[in-house]
């Protein structure tokens, strides 16, 4: 699975729109009416990292290479998906391929955009969506269950498995996702999570996308979603999709005046790429050469060999060691002769867990 973020929710609650913000470019289709979206489009959006502009200046080299994430714009799910309505089965396969899931609620009124229902209710649109999450869920589970029951008969070291898949189906009957199940440890629940994908076992993000008007003040739509996210633990961002999309024709310094004049220190989509970032677990390393700065993701908790097969498999396979030196004791010496200088180079070997801001050297040999 890749570390890919799908962004999901209604037709015409604006996914498109977010997504074309994501991407800088009017790549999604947009119009008013359900399932504009047929085939995911699929966008790799920089992460904004200021350290990265910093560490370029101190080496002296104009090429800065940022960590990028992967956003799917999935098509928009109604009531029935899991049943296979509105094309919902290929869609819901979609959603499972990702890591994480950004859910769009439509929180402003228009008439002159359709809605699937007569009546905005945010909490009523996230209930029909998470629902059929949990239905995609039992459905995959109880095939998994027939499949169980069959080897049981034969081997008797499934059964953990089977009871475990059993007690999953009667928690997800329950109207709770798999991401609240208490035994997330379980060695058992591992696997079956590893194979099954449970679309509600992936976090959460809500964006409560709102018209111009909506980011003075938070509107009853809004205070909905914030509502139910800090129900399930979940993150929000307050979006305006269109606002955000219209920034992407604006300069780097016109866009930075426009967010003072609003107040704002960072843009609606600077917040989803970065609550995104740390959903997945992610932290950045920096690696350097004559050429280029370069940002990196990995997964937090990630050794030094593992860092090395992001730059590319043959770095893992050989990996020696690692020349580390942390992101602000660079900038305070300014260059790696100073580094070296004040004995701040560390040698570190295959298990040393790498850390946000690390500037490393990889020596492989293969």
């Amino acid at each position: 699975m890749s570390l890919s973020i799908g962004i999901v929710g209604l037709p015409n609650v604006g996914k498109s729109t977010v997504f074309n913000a994501l991407s800088g470019a009017q790549i999604a289709q947009v119009a008013n009416y359900p399932f504009c979206t047929i085939k995911p489009n699929r966008a790799i959006v920089p992460l904004p990292d200021p350290r990265l502009e910093k560490l370029a200046a101190l080496v002296k080299v104009a090429n800065t290479i940022h960590a990028t994430l992967e956003f799917v714009d999935i098509a928009g799910l109604v009531k029935g998906a899991s049943q296979g309505e509105g094309l919902g089965n290929q869609f819901l396969g979609n959603i499972r391929d990702t890591a994480a899931i950004l859910h769009v609620v439509r929180c402003f009124d228009d008439p002159n955009v359709v809605h699937v229902s007569p009546n905005l209710d945010p909490r009523a649109d996230i209930e029909i969506i998470n629902l059929e999450l949990i239905l995609a869920d039992l459905q995959q589970l109880e095939r998994k269950i027939e499949r169980l029951n069959s080897q049981v008969k034969g081997d008797k070291q499934v059964i953990p498995m089977l009871a475990l898949a059993q007690a999953l189906v009667g928690y997800l009957q329950t109207g709770k996702p798999i991401s609240s199940y208490p035994e997330q440890e379980n060695e058992n629940f591992k696997a079956l999570n590893h194979e099954m994908r449970f679309i509600t076992g992936k976090p959460v993000i809500y964006v409560a996308n709102v018209d111009e008007t909506g980011l003075a003040g938070e509107n009853e739509y809004v205070q909905a979603v914030r509502e139910i996210s800090a129900e399930q633990g979940a993150e929000m961002v307050l979006f305006c999709a269109k606002l955000e999309e219209e920034m992407q024709e604006m300069s780097a310094e016109e866009q930075r005046e426009f967010l003072q004049l609003a107040g704002a220190e960072e843009s609606g989509l600077e917040q989803v790429i970065r609550k995104s970032f740390e959903t997945l677990g992610l932290i950045s390393f920096f690696t350097k050469n004559e050429n280029e700065v370069r940002a990196w993701n990995v997964v937090g908790g990630s050794t030094a060999p593992k860092a090395a097969g992001v730059i590319h498999t043959d770095f893992e396979r050989g990996f020696i060691r690692a020349e580390v030196v942390a992101y602000d004791t660079f900038v305070r010496c300014g260059s790696d002769a100073a580094v070296r200088a004040e004995g701040l180079l560390r040698l570190e070997g295959k298990d040393y867990v790498v850390q946000d801001g690390d500037v490393i050297f990889f020596r492989f040999n293969v």
